[in-house]
């Protein structure tokens, strides 16, 4: 049966809109009528039209500003009201919060919602205690939350909400590598392949925003551990090269480290190639303090790609054996993973064998929605009855 379905969120270059937009197309496939309710540089970005939705746009903003926020909160009870929807689904705390003060208090006639809680909020002090406000009130004016990974679950049913389920969030399908492996490689600084006979050098690549959550300024020192082991080698495939693609506001920091230390480590930018630089990376390391799942690591176990990564938020649960996983934070640990893949063809093969099994294995987008969908009929089921 046909619903009406409010997709909303907030700001988005990334992660959450690009599943927003994929959730909203698979939807639509499927015969709902879908609205996306947000702001309008993010539909610039993603243009939620093309999957077949309509789009509203309201400004929700990335911070707290009580008299915009006022705003906000009646232009997102108008545009519900305009879309007929039957259920809204908010996208991150900010979304979630602003959807619950517009659609009010859970009660018999009120149009039930669900809020998919995406990232930890990961602040200290004042900031800290707001945003702490603002997840209680996301997680309790919902009907049913769900969250990426196990501890936003958790978190969710420790600030009051009354149901709380694991909401796994896919990464969506990679185009196709457009290069050759030889090429890319080549253009990276390692070389391609069989260069002289010579062994190759080993591509170490890292994928995600310049920003606190990344710690990339452990992964810049990790660098530094195996660049200054070098001596203790011939091979050179022990002394790896690193890449980073990604923007952020850390991005003149991390260069003066490079630049300082004098590292073999190229930020690359914004890069709309990722297939292409997995095909041909060595290994990939997420270094964050906290994730949920990130989707570079279920890409990257997909293209079979070699993971190092820190044990940190929902990433044990979502790489099983499949990665090598390290503490957050120790330089040390994320040098003598990298350097043990480096070293050991056999170790590369056998986790990229162990990724490519683990991609296969996680829930894809169908059964994301069949989730979804089942939702939004229990809901509406118990509206209706």
């Amino acid at each position: 049966m046909t619903a009406r379905i409010a997709l909303v969120l907030g700001t988005s270059t990334g992660g959450v809109g690009a599943h927003v937009h994929d959730l909203a197309a698979g939807l639509v496939a499927r015969g709902d009528q879908v609205t996306v309710i947000g702001p309008a540089q993010t539909d610039e970005h993603f243009g939620f039209a093309k999957a077949g939705a309509d789009f509203r746009p309201v400004s929700i903003a990335a911070s707290v500003n009580p008299p915009r926020d006022f705003a906000t909160v009646r232009a997102l009870r108008a545009a519900v009201a305009e879309a007929n929807a039957e259920v809204v689904h908010a996208h991150g705390v900010r979304a979630g919060a602003l959807a619950g003060l517009a659609l009010g208090r859970t009660n018999a006639n009120r149009t039930p919602s669900v809020v998919t809680l995406h990232n930890a909020m990961l602040a200290t002090g004042i900031k800290a205690r707001l945003l702490t406000q603002l997840e209680k009130l996301a997680a309790r004016r919902a009907n049913v939350v769900l969250g990426a990974s196990a501890d936003l679950v958790e978190r969710a049913r420790t600030l009051g909400a009354r149901d709380a389920r694991l909401g796994p969030v896919p990464a969506p399908p990679l185009p196709e590598p457009t290069r050759l492996r030889a090429d890319m490689r080549a253009e990276l600084g390692v070389g391609g392949e069989g260069d002289s006979g010579a062994a190759e050098r080993i591509l170490v690549l890292a994928v995600g925003r310049l920003a606190p959550q990344k710690d990339y300024a452990t992964l810049l020192a990790a660098a530094r551990i195996w660049q200054g082991a070098r001596e203790l080698t011939d091979s050179p495939q022990a002394v790896p090269r690193l890449v980073i693609a990604g923007e952020g506001p850390l991005r003149d920091d991390l260069q003066g480290d490079i630049d300082r230390w004098q590292l073999d480590v190229a930020l690359l930018g914004h890069r709309a190639d990722v297939a292409d630089l997995l095909l041909a990376a060595d290994v990939l390391v997420l270094s964050s303090t906290w994730e949920a799942r990130a989707l570079i690591v279920q890409e990257a176990m997909r293209a079979g790609v070699p993971v190092v990564a820190t044990a940190v938020g929902g990433t044990p649960e979502l790489v099983g054996d499949a990665a090598i996983l390290v503490p957050p934070g120790d330089p040390h640990e994320i040098a003598i993973a990298v350097q043990r893949l480096a070293q050991y063809p056999d170790d590369r093969a056998r986790f990229a064998a162990r990724g490519r099994d683990r991609a296969r294995a996680l829930p894809d987008a169908e059964q994301c929605l069949d989730q979804v969908q089942a939702i939004y009929s229990e809901l509406t089921d118990s509206v209706n009855r």
